[in-house]
């Protein structure tokens, strides 16, 4: 029993080494992509934005279906139109996924209506952009229910199935928020945070579930009218991510089966330097780059 304990201990940094050799090995050599074919792609908050930005790629990349969430029917009428122009089959459905019974209601008539999804994406959110001090508890309440416990709800009313198929892939829009927080915007960086580790835990809990995966995708700035009005000190160094940016590299994850993805990947560098540097030095970094104002002039979706 001790020398399997001590071959089992010698043998871990040897697979560390293996695995870092192969993650970066896959950097060079272009992956396998999974062929989306055969898959129903559900996007939450589908209508505009970046889930408007992802339903187009993911029809563009060959999804057999595509299924659009959100709570304002207009933008989701106009981009199901678009998508069916792109000749990909595409159905809407009005849900707030901050409401429970709301979520788990819809989920029921997609699965009569169109049938199993085999990607779910979790891109809908909100932000009040406001200090804690400012701000009204229910837009507070509003942030939590729609950025984090919506994810809750859309994950247990599909995964059973995907688990059920052994097919599935669950994906998180999150933020760089999640990691590194700003003044100005304390509720939309608690719900990102917490829907961080919802993802960071269920990816770990689906690793002995056979064909079922899941993609968080962690963007820096991205130029939507969500954050309209923020703005950054020096955006030549630090220009704002372009929607279909995300949506392409968010599409190319979730083939490629790539469990965290930052972008740019600059922000790889922004992790470290918060693991190792003193806070002082951080607030420094903060004040510089101008995360710390950067919401003083936030309009949002008007």
């Amino acid at each position: 029993m001790v020398w399997k304990r001590l071959g089992a201990l010698l043998l871990f940094p040897v697979q560390m080494v293996c695995l870092v050799a192969r993650a970066a090995v896959s950097l060079v050599l272009p992956a396998k992509l999974r062929d989306l074919s055969r898959d129903s792609v559900l996007v939450t908050g589908g209508g505009r934005g970046i889930g408007r930005h992802l339903a187009r790629e993911f029809a563009r990349r060959g999804a057999r279906k595509i299924i659009l969430w959100g709570r304002t029917e207009k933008c989701l009428k106009e981009t199901t139109e678009e998508i069916r122009l792109m000749g990909t089959e595409c159905h809407y459905f009005i849900c707030d996924v901050g409401n429970r019974e709301e979520v788990y209601r819809q989920a029921k008539a997609v699965r009569e209506k169109v049938g199993d999804i085999t990607i779910l994406v979790n891109n809908a959110a909100v932000v009040h952009g406001k200090s804690l001090m400012d701000s009204d508890d229910d837009a507070l309440l509003k942030s939590q229910h729609i950025n984090t416990l919506g994810q809750f709800w859309t994950t247990k009313a599909f995964l059973p199935r995907m688990l059920e198929l052994q097919n599935g892939h669950i994906v998180c829009l999150n933020s760089v928020l999640a990691l590194s927080a700003i003044p100005g915007a304390i509720d939309y960086c608690t719900s990102k945070a917490s829907s961080f580790a919802f993802m960071e835990s269920l990816t770990l809990g689906l690793l002995d579930c056979p064909g079922v995966n899941a993609t968080t995708v962690l963007p820096f700035h991205t130029s939507t009218e969500m954050f309209q009005g923020m703005r950054i000190r020096f955006p030549s160094l630090f220009p704002p991510l372009k929607p279909e940016t995300v949506a392409r590299r968010t599409v190319e994850a979730v083939q490629t089966n790539q469990a965290f993805l930052l972008l740019p990947w600059t922000m790889h560098v922004l992790v470290i330097l918060k693991s190792i540097l003193p806070q002082a030095a951080l607030e420094e970094i903060h004040k510089f780059s101008g995360s710390y104002t950067c919401m003083n002039t936030f309009k949002g979706r008007t």
